[in-house]
């Protein structure tokens, strides 16, 4: 068979199969061997960020080796510089023109940018000169003595990022050269990028008052102090070669007022003349560019290009048409989607890039990502256990390079007719393939629409009906679900999943493994227990790979934070459950224990969002058939006797579109997937949810309206910022567990920290519906910390019940 006659995914895998095993090519791949290979390193493409991770978590593994202890920064180091070389040399092979430089962190890039402004906060002692990996990683993950900064999703994606911590006699220095030292790194070996800096503006809108700062204080107030550092990283850069820099502003596409629009122009006016010599790109992603904020930055002077979202910014591409684009600038089209992992319909983007060449010019159009590609997955080269069909579906980072350059070279008068046919083949297979389809699945979901699906019985009797077959203690103790996932239990579900030992033996060494947790519960003397979940290898991932509709990969990695990688299922066709999921561990569980066990399950919401999702469809109709899946596992817990059921909603908030004008329409249909779940439950039934590391305060009515008898919450990293919301009135009748400690740290709370903690809780909330819980799952922790850290915590509950009894 000829070369050109292979499927377009096999093809893909040809080009792409270096960067795989992070070799660097000699020549080109074979695909580039033709007559356009010199134009071709000319076509207008550009990447707006890569995966930092590595094919194989390369970083992950590297970092966490540093951390315990067992390999030097050296190393480290060097691990970070194989990777950086291997992303630029891929994307330089590929013919990707405009290549960035300074998207790699070693945690996170608003951490970079904290640390390139010097605006570490006073308890890390730091005292000047170049920010090392000490004050860094203490920022990033706290330290023996002070506690992490907050973490929190970065806009509506799955990745965390550290936020700043600002206050009004903040001092800015220069204080990190990463972003020049990379530049030099690339250029030599040869690469000319374009070194990426988060925009000043994004940076401060994402930062938050410091502690004992006045939550009034606006952090925008300090755009002028932090623009003398920004001129010095544009003079060095510019010193080194640079040519283009790229600024990413994505806050651009949220609801900005007058006033923060405003600061956009006041900050690139400031730094106009810095430019001088240089192009400069806005890039902006993640959703549309409103109106107003379009008009913003495309009359700004000094600014050379201008970066859209044309995946998640269909209404941009309007404006583009209807409002015209500035003569003379560049345009950098984002119709290769960052977000999924769905191969591109390459006819369809290359008839948009015709019609926005019409309106700006052959010149100044350059095909892009939607966004950084650190969304995705990194190389489906890596991939050998999906099937053919649905592999032919697919495009992860390393094949959406391509795409790109596939699609600037056809833009350029250069298509590869082979290329377009073949995806055109896949795109037409997936469309016609019946296993997408489950015409009884459709059915349902389309019925649930008639109902609300809310439970017959109001929140405060059923707590009251609850109580009285549970008989818990006031302030009662419990864990999010999850227990730490040592080295023989993944050993053990490896050689399981590799029919290295029987179903009996890996049956046998996850009972015991229970056993202990649950031993070690009520040794604690916690009082509704977990049991661990020691058969999980992801609470997605493990539900996906029990239902219809769900493909799962090798290695499919994502970055979530620091060298914290998910690895999320793939939603290819309707979803259904054949069969009981958690019921076998849960009702042994329970039977190792008189106190109650919760049954641990995820919710549909936060499936949909963790996952890579078809998007053939409406969201809110996949996420109404994984609802269904989910109802009939709670059915069946209740039926085996679980008395309390956890329905997790960590993702929920995470979900909500970035404008005001998309959010009520995202948490009707998000709220009552949930209540599907749980709608048919008994009184008696108790039903948690829980949710981690978002801001919700501005949702505190739609968690209301989802109806749970208990909500656990993430709160203790975020410096109980949840408890304002009850504290500016709002009412709150159900059970509620605000964590107590940052279990994303090794660092052990006491006893006394974790009082304080409890007596900020009750002074806003009544003791009769407050919980006593970790901020989250306690997976990625060692039992040295979570030993001490849940007997200091029982040990708060305990102390504060006394004082509540004594003062009646």
């Amino acid at each position: 068979m000829p070369p050109n006659s292979l499927p377009l995914v096999a093809r893909l895998s040809t080009l792409l199969s270096p960067f795989s095993s992070l070799l660097v090519l000699s020549s080109p791949p074979p695909l580039l061997r033709d007559p356009f290979h010199h134009s071709l390193r000319k076509m207008a493409s550009h990447i707006v960020g890569y995966p930092r991770i590595g094919p194989k978590r390369e970083l992950k593994f590297a970092l966490e080796s540093f951390w315990d202890g067992k390999s030097s920064a050296d190393n480290l180091q060097k691990v970070a510089a194989d990777l950086r070389r291997s992303i630029w040399k891929q994307m330089a092979d590929a013919g990707i023109k405009y290549i960035p430089s300074n998207t790699f962190s070693c945690y996170d890039q608003m951490l970079d940018t904290t640390a390139m402004l010097g605006a570490v906060p006073q308890r890390y002692g730091w005292s000047g000169g170049e920010i090392g990996f000490d004050i860094y990683f203490s920022m990033a993950r706290g330290n023996a003595s002070v506690p992490a900064m907050e973490m929190t999703k970065w806009f509506d994606t799955n990745y965390h990022y550290i936020v700043p911590e600002l206050a009004p006699d903040s001092k800015f220095t220069y204080a990190s050269h990463k972003a020049v030292s990379e530049y030099k790194e690339a250029k030599a070996l040869g690469i000319d990028t374009v070194p990426v800096l988060i925009g000043p503006v994004t940076y401060l809108l994402l930062s938050k008052p410091a502690k004992g700062v006045e939550k009034s204080f606006a952090t925008l107030s300090l755009l002028g102090n932090v623009l003398p550092v920004y001129k010095e990283v544009i003079a060095e850069l510019k010193a080194a070669g640079a040519s283009w820099i790229q600024f990413d502003e994505p806050t651009l596409v949220m609801d900005l007022d007058a006033h923060q629009l405003e600061a956009f122009t006041k900050a690139y006016l400031e730094l106009e003349s810095s430019f001088s010599g240089l192009n400069v790109l806005v890039e902006t992603y993640f959703a549309d560019v409103p109106a107003e904020a379009y008009k913003t930055i495309t009359t700004l002077n000094g600014i050379s290009g201008f970066g859209f979202d044309l995946v998640r910014g269909t209404n941009t591409l309007d404006l583009i048409k209807s409002a015209g684009f500035p003569s003379g600038k560049y345009l950098f089209a984002g119709v290769v989607d960052g977000r999924n992992i769905w191969a591109n319909d390459l006819a369809s983007s290359l008839s948009t890039l015709n019609a926005l060449e019409a309106i700006v010019g052959k010149d100044k159009l350059v095909t892009s990502t939607s966004c950084s590609l650190m969304h995705t997955a990194v190389d489906l080269v890596n991939e050998t256990k999906l099937d053919g069909e649905i592999k032919s579906w697919l495009a992860f980072a390393a094949q959406k390079v391509v795409e790109v350059n596939a699609l600037a070279k056809a833009l350029a008068g250069h298509k590869d007719e082979a290329v377009f046919s073949a995806n055109a083949a896949a795109q037409a297979s997936r469309k016609s393939s019946p296993r997408v389809t489950n015409e009884e699945v459709q059915k349902a979901a389309a019925a649930l629409k008639g109902s609300d699906h809310r439970r017959a019985t109001d929140v405060s009797a059923r707590l009251d009906a609850q109580q009285k077959k549970l008989n818990l203690p006031i302030l009662p103790t419990t864990t999010i679900g999850s227990f730490p996932q040592t080295m023989d239990l993944r050993r053990v579900r490896r050689e399981y999943k590799a029919n290295k030992i029987s179903e009996e033996e890996y049956v046998n060494a996850i009972k015991e493994e229970i056993n202990n947790v649950v031993k070690l519960q009520e040794e604690l003397d916690i009082d509704v227990l977990v049991h661990g979940e020691p058969e999980r290898n992801d609470m997605v991932e493990y539900f996906g790979e029990q239902l219809s509709g769900f493909a799962f990969t090798v290695n499919g990695w994502v970055q979530s934070y620091g060298s914290r990688c998910v690895k999320p299922p793939i939603i290819y066709g309707d979803v259904s459950r054949p069969k009981a999921m958690t019921v076998f561990w849960s009702s042994m569980a329970q039977s190792m224990t008189s106190r109650p066990m919760k049954g641990m399950l995820t919710g549909p919401v936060t499936i949909l969002n963790w996952s890579f999702v078809r998007n053939d469809q409406p969201r809110f109709e996949t996420c109404y058939q994984i609802a269904l899946a989910i109802k009939k596992e709670v059915e069946d817990l209740e039926a085996a006797g679980i008395q309390v059921i956890q329905i997790d909603e960590a993702a929920l908030r995470e979900g909500l579109p970035l404008r005001k004008s998309g959010q009520a329409f995202y948490l009707d249909w998000a709220v009552h997937s949930f209540r599907i779940t749980n709608c048919g439950v008994k009184d008696t039934t108790q039903i948690h949810t829980h949710m981690c590391y978002s801001n919700f305060n501005d949702i505190i009515h739609s968690i209301i309206d989802m109806d749970a008898d208990v909500i656990t919450i993430e709160n203790s990293r975020s410096d109980e910022k949840l408890l304002s919301v009850f504290r500016e009135g709002v009412k709150y009748g159900a059970g509620i567990g605000p964590g107590v400690y940052d279990i994303h740290s090794p660092r052990i709370p006491s006893a006394e920290e974790i009082i304080d903690r409890i007596n900020k809780m009750l002074a806003v909330l009544e003791s009769n519906i407050l919980w006593v819980n970790p901020d989250c799952g306690l997976k990625t922790r060692k039992y040295t910390e979570v030993k001490p850290a849940l007997t200091n915590m029982v040990a708060a509950a305990k102390a504060l019940r006394k004082q509540l009894a004594s003062a009646k």
